[in-house]
This record gives structure tokens, C-alpha cells and sequence, in this order.
């Protein structure tokens, strides 16, 4: 529209301006005519020459005489009079708007220059409604021109976008949805051809993307082929270090001072490796379900949890403490958020029992803004930095001697479930602390 207004309004304006310019030209000849014959014409000669002119009446001006050369009876008053000897741009436009929009047929004078400086001036005067009808007809044709110049060009511009753009992307989407049958078929990656730049960026882009997706896709399939076996394996070892530990226990019942001083060794490590077959098993199971998210008591859920941890302590060596408000409740898994906590109290346990010096292991809760958080705090020796750099990660060894890192990576994936979070606070000399955060989102 803006382009439409920058090129109607002076080319309308430049079509009224030659439009009075050739009256006065046809007016200036009809005039020649007339000085050619020394006045000597008939009236009827006289009116067809201003007829042919389309002007009333002629004034020309030479050698300072101003000279009427031809007229009609009975002229109109003259309502404007315009002077086209260098007139301004604006002008033009100005006067070719306002006559288009006055509909009135108005008696005008037009000033201007002789053609081949056949005097000093020439003057007309004519009717407005054969230039408002040139005027309107110029217009209709610039705007049927302008349809059809916009018609081809939308035409161009969509056949230029669907074949630069739209079938590109096309292309990509069909990609896609073929890489997505079949992600671990490297014949479905895409092979960048798009011609424009952007274009060919997302398909390197995407390309990348889908070579390390089917990677992964490939080296995953490898682990978990290697998972179901190592788990098939660590079922059977597991039975076996059963046996072995039962055939232990027996030789404690042994007098032999050698056996009694080696048998309690021998039944620790059989229990270590146990616990590593069961904790493989454990991380290893690929159906654990999703959390069943349902209002939980805290209170009585950490409190539950305390006393149990309390009754498999042989000793007063650890004091288990539970510090949450009653009404507590938060969003969560019952069952999983146990076992979590159940985790994290009975690892802080052992390490106490590990330093052979008392200690407490507290376990506290409360409601914030952003959800609910638990925290398991203990006043053991600190995590070592073999813990601190695997956190979190199975088979990198635990915090405490002969662990192997399962249950922390356990716990985290189950807490994770849940859309929340689990995290080391701090840890030192002092004790170590883990805090849970559970989401409020979605609270039912």
C-alpha cells in the first residue's frame, strides 16, 4: 500500500499536468490558426477550434500586449486559476487530489508558457469535468495495472517461497518422521541439500543431531544387552555367595582358633558381595514403576521409618531422631520416598558405626514455598573425595568402606521421579547432610 501511495499519487498528479499542458498546446494552435488568417474566420470555424482546444476562450500575450484570440459566449466565473510556470511538486499533487475529490464541474484558468516561446504567456479557460473524468479513468487504469502487477507478483513470491522454503522444509519433516520409525537406521539420516543457507544449517544441524542420536541409540541397546546379562550373572552369584555364607556361619561353630579369627572376615566380605549382586539386580531392573503421587503424612511416615531403623541397631551407638512437625503433608510415593529415606538414614548409620564413636543421625521436614524438603542430617567424619567426585553415580564406590554407590544412585532416580531433587547440602568433619526437595506443583 505504501509503494501503491508512492507511485498513484504523483503519477496522478504528473497526468493532470500534462493533461493542462496539451489543452494549452491544442489552445496555442487554435490560436496560430487564427492570427494566420489576420482574424478573418467564421464563427462556426471559430467555436469547432475551441471545441477541438476543449477551452472556452484563448489569451495570448506577446510583445506585452495581452490579446484575447478566441471566445465563447457566455464564459462561467472562474472559480480557481492555475499557473503551471514552475509550480511545485507539491502543488500538483495538492490540486490533482482536490479536483479528483470535487465532483462539481467548475469554470478553471490554466497559465502557462508558449510552446517555441510563441509569446510571453498563454492562458485558457475550461471546464473541470472532462479532466476530473481523465483523471478518474487514469486512476481505474493504474489500479487495474497495479492488481495485475500485484496478481504476478504474489504468484512469483509464492512459488519462489514453496520451492526455496516450503518444499525444503517439507523435506525435513519427511526426514523426520522416517528417521522416527526407525532411529537406529543410519540410511534414514538426513543428507543436507537445501540450497538456502538457513535452510542447510537446521539439515547439518539435524544431521549431527541424528548421527549421535543413533549412536546412543546403538551403544544404549549394547549396555542394556550387557545389563541383562551381568543381571543374569549376578542372579546366579547371588545364590552361590548365598550357600557360601551359610557354609560360613557353620564354621563359627568351630573351636579352632584360626577359623573363629578368620571366619567373621570371611562372612563380612561374602555379606559385601551379596549386597553388590542385590544392589545390581536392584538398579538394574528397567520396569520400576512410576511414583503413585498421593497426600502422605511426613510425620508419621519419617516417625514409621525411625523406629524401624531404631529396632535393626544392635547397639546405643547412633541415636536416630526424627524432627518433623505434625501435619506435615506432601505430594509423593509413600513406598519410594520410604525407601529413599530409608537409604540415606541407614547409610549415615553405618558410616557412624564405621569410625567406632557414637553419633546421631536427625531427620527433619517442613513446607516452603516451592514445595516440601527432608533433610537427613548425621555427625559422621564427612564424605571422603572418591564420594564427593562419583556422587551420585552406581558402581563408583559409596561413602562408606565396601559400598558401591548403588543405593544414592537409586535414590536419586527415584526422587527425580517425583520432580524433585536430591542433593548433597554439605559435608566435612562435622557430619554430612542430604536434602530432598519434592515440587508443590499439581499438589492434590
Amino acid at each position: 500500500m505504501i509503494a501503491e501511495i508512492l507511485i498513484f499519487v504523483p503519477s496522478i498528479a504528473r497526468f493532470r499536468e500534462d493533461y493542462l499542458l496539451n489543452r494549452l498546446e491544442r489552445a496555442q494552435i487554435a490560436s496560430l490558426a487564427l492570427l494566420a488568417t489576420d482574424g478573418m474566420i467564421e464563427d462556426d470555424l471559430e467555436d469547432e477550434l475551441l471545441e477541438n482546444a476543449e477551452v472556452l476562450n484563448v489569451v495570448l500575450r506577446r510583445d506585452q500586449v495581452r490579446q484575447l484570440i478566441l471566445s465563447t459566449d457566455h464564459i462561467p466565473p472562474v472559480a480557481y486559476s492555475f499557473d503551471l510556470r514552475d509550480a511545485p511538486a507539491w502543488q500538483l499533487i495538492r490540486d490533482a487530489m482536490v479536483r479528483i475529490s470535487t465532483p462539481e464541474n467548475q469554470t478553471i484558468r490554466v497559465i502557462g508558457e508558449p510552446v517555441r516561446e510563441a509569446g510571453l504567456l498563454i492562458e485558457v479557460t475550461m471546464y473541470t469535468e472532462p479532466l476530473r473524468d481523465a483523471l478518474i479513468d487514469y486512476g481505474l487504469r493504474i489500479l487495474w495495472l497495479s492488481l495485475v502487477i500485484s496478481v504476478v507478483t504474489a504468484a512469483l513470491l509464492f512459488l519462489s517461497v514453496r520451492k526455496f522454503l516450503v518444499v525444503p522444509i517439507k523435506r525435513v519433516v519427511s526426514h523426520m518422521m522416517s528417521y522416527a520409525e526407525a532411529p537406529e537406521d543410519a540410511r534414514r539420516i538426513i543428507k543436507p541439500a537445501a540450497g538456502v543457507t538457513e535452510l542447510h544449517d537446521a539439515e547439518t544441524a539435524l544431521q549431527s543431531l541424528q548421527t549421535q542420536l543413533t549412536g546412543a541409540l546403538r551403544q544404549r541397546e549394547r549396555l542394556a544387552q550387557l545389563g541383562e546379562a551381568v543381571a543374569k550373572i549376578s542372579h546366579d552369584l547371588r545364590n552361590i555367595l548365598t550357600v557360601a555364607t551359610l557354609m560360613a556361619d557353620r564354621l563359627e561353630t568351630i573351636d579352632d582358633p584360626t577359623v573363629k579369627r578368620t571366619t567373621p572376615k570371611l562372612v563380612a566380605s561374602l555379606s559385601r558381595a551379596v549386597n553388590l549382586c542385590e544392589g545390581t539386580l536392584a538398579f538394574g531392573r528397567a520396569e520400576e514403576p512410576p511414583p503413585a503421587l498421593a497426600r502422605v503424612d511426613l510425620h508419621e511416615l519419617i516417625h514409621d521409618m525411625v523406629e524401624n531403623e531404631r529396632l535393626a541397631v544392635t547397639d546405643d551407638q547412633v541415636e536416630i531422631i526424627a524432627d518433623v512437625p505434625p501435619g506435615t503433608i506432601a505430594r509423593a510415593d509413600s513406598e519410594q520416598l520410604y525407601r529413599v529415606l530409608g537409604n540415606l538414614v541407614r547409610n549415615a548409620r553405618q558410616v557412624i558405626v564405621s569410625t567406632g564413636q557414637a553419633g546421631q543421625v536427625c531427620v527433619s521436614a517442613a513446607e516452603d514455598a516451592d514445595g516440601w524438603w527432608i533433610k537427613v542430617r548425621d555427625t559422621g567424619p564427612g564424605l571422603p573425595q572418591k564420594a564427593l567426585d562419583h556422587l551420585f553415580q552406581p558402581f563408583h564406590g559409596g561413602a562408606r568402606a565396601g559400598g558401591t554407590g548403588l543405593g544414592l544412585a537409586i535414590a536419586a532416580e527415584l526422587i527425580r521421579g517425583h520432580g524433585g531433587k536430591l542433593e548433597l547440602e554439605d559435608t566435612g568433619p562435622d557430619g554430612t547432610c542430604f536434602r530432598i526437595h519434592l515440587p508443590a506443583t499439581g499438589v492434590v
